[in-house]
């Protein structure tokens, strides 16, 4: 930094009266602070490191108060400095103003090998920090592990579990995976079955590894109960909030068996909870049925949560959350972001990869060409769709992966006038099969939904807002006896 850099810094500040992600301000007139040490891990275990700027006093609105003695300032941060491990390296600017003297500390960020820098006085998992907007917060256990695990390249897939013994595989699917890798690969159908399993990660020292039984157990849950997946469709845009029947899900389901297994059966799940728009081509008349969510794009993102979440004895209680909101779609995995990965680099570098047997053990039974082509297809299939480009968060130790619907009439207007009297006729439909009163459950099924409750809130009320069909008791709208019936010709509702 420039002493004019400086110069800009402090006068934004003032304008900003705020610290950053990035910036942590201390008056440093009477003295140099003390404790530096939260902020020199912080800014030393974040990608785009910090600058400490001292003479700005904080306390009385941002007022450039100038530092005690530039030169005996830097001495002691210096020193701090020096009680890191490993040592932080601080570069220093300093600039006379107004008669007043101050001082940037630029810390830089370490290698993600070399993390956490934390202060050596506390030791490595009290004395770890992460910066969070403009606080210095404790890194988590989790936190601190992450690192090490990606330092001494720890792989959790692999490690044994002795619990699993080899009767409680799947025999007939472990011996198809098995001649599925000797296929093409001459040396490696010259080796017994066993040592096929030791050469890739199936086993170590003859004890299944985390790998077999996440692929090829009868009942991987038996060891792991919480390495699963729960499922659910919420009545609105945040967990908590209650449906028009004070249901706190549409659905809710926990998703269970082999990685394959969960797949399948959070993508039926998803299949079930969304709604599938008929489209009419103006030009050509035809029809052609789409999802709200592009079901390639979900089935991308939720084999990526399997393949590449933490695995480790941290995350065991923790599944993966598949959460359908009333605008969103979203994916969360226990474990953030791996490596030196940054989010804005998902998708256009190639990644280091967490748990590298899972992933060629999927690409071998055919789930994934493993080419790190996951996150690109997500993007096209929502581009395609008119959709909003998917959201990726890191949220300290958890990766969420959101879609969102973005303008719900788009689609529909870009169809032509053709698609808006289509999208009429479930409308008129549901109107002639209440010409006689119908029960919540016989509205459903009549629609094909099995979730009642989302059935009658996005189907039913609107035309009872709209007067069209009547309540037998409206004043009990939740009574397990209310029966709908159309007060109006389905003809006059379409116009």
């Amino acid at each position: 930094m420039t002493p004019v850099e400086l110069e800009n810094l402090i006068t934004h500040t003032q304008a900003l009266k705020a610290e950053t992600q990035t910036l942590e301000l201390k008056a440093a007139a009477q003295g140099c602070p003390s404790r530096l040490y939260d902020t020199l891990s912080s800014f030393s275990n974040q990608d785009e490191g910090g600058i400490l700027l001292f003479g700005i006093d904080e306390q009385r609105d941002f007022t450039p108060v100038g530092v005690y003695n530039a030169q005996d300032l830097m001495k002691h941060v210096t020193e701090q400095c020096g009680q890191m491990t490993p040592l932080v390296r601080p570069v220093f600017t300093t600039l006379l103003k107004d008669g007043k003297a101050f001082v940037s500390a630029e810390i830089p960020g370490m290698d993600v090998t070399d993390r956490p820098c934390f202060y050596a006085g506390k030791g490595r998992l009290k004395g770890s920090y992460v910066r969070v907007g403009d606080a210095d917060q404790p890194m988590t256990e989790y936190e601190i592990y992450s690192y090490e695990a990606f330092r001494r390249k720890y792989q959790d897939d692999i490690r044994p579990i002795e619990q699993a013994g080899w009767s409680t595989l799947d025999k007939d699917s472990l011996e198809q995976y098995l001649g599925k890798l000797k296929a093409g690969r001459p040396h490696l159908s010259r080796l017994k079955p066993e040592e096929i399993c030791e050469l890739t990660g199936l086993s170590r020292e003859g004890i299944p590894t985390l790998a077999s039984v996440l692929l090829f157990s009868l009942f991987p849950q038996g060891h792991f109960p919480q390495l699963c997946l729960t499922a659910v469709s919420v009545p609105g845009t945040e967990v908590g909030q209650l449906g028009p029947e004070g249901e706190r899900f549409l659905d809710n389901r926990r998703v269970e068996g082999t990685l394959t297994q969960i797949l399948e059966e959070a993508l039926a799940f998803v299949r079930k909870n969304i709604r599938i728009k008929t489209i009419i081509d103006p030009e050509t008349g035809k029809r052609a049925d789409r999802e709200e969510y592009p079901l390639t794009a979900v089935r991308e993102a939720i084999l990526n949560a399997l393949i590449h979440r933490d695995y480790s004895i941290h995350t065991e209680g923790m599944p993966i959350q598949l959460l359908l909101f009333e605008d969103r779609f979203e994916v969360r995995s226990p474990g953030g972001l791996y490596g030196r990965l940054r989010i804005d680099q998902l998708g256009k570098v190639q990644p280091d990869t967490r748990n590298p047997v899972l992933a060629v053990a999927i690409e071998a039974l055919g789930e994934t060409e493993n080419r790190y082509s996951g996150i690109p297809t997500m993007r096209r299939e929502l581009a395609q769709a008119g959709m909003p480009e998917p959201e990726f968060r890191d949220e300290r130790g958890t990766f969420v992966v959101c879609f969102r619907k973005g303008d719900q009439t788009s689609i529909q207007e870009a169809a032509g006038p053709a698609a808006a009297r289509d999208a009429g006729t479930v409308e008129e439909k549901l109107l002639r099969f209440c010409a006689v009163p119908r029960s919540r459950q016989e509205i459903a099924d009549f629609l094909g939904i099995t979730s009642v409750p989302y059935a009658i809130k996005t189907h039913v009320m609107p035309l009872v807002e709209r007067g069209l069909i009547t309540l037998s008791l409206p004043e009990k709208p939740r009574s397990p006896r209310q029966r709908f019936t159309a007060s109006s010709s389905p003809t006059s509702s379409s116009r």
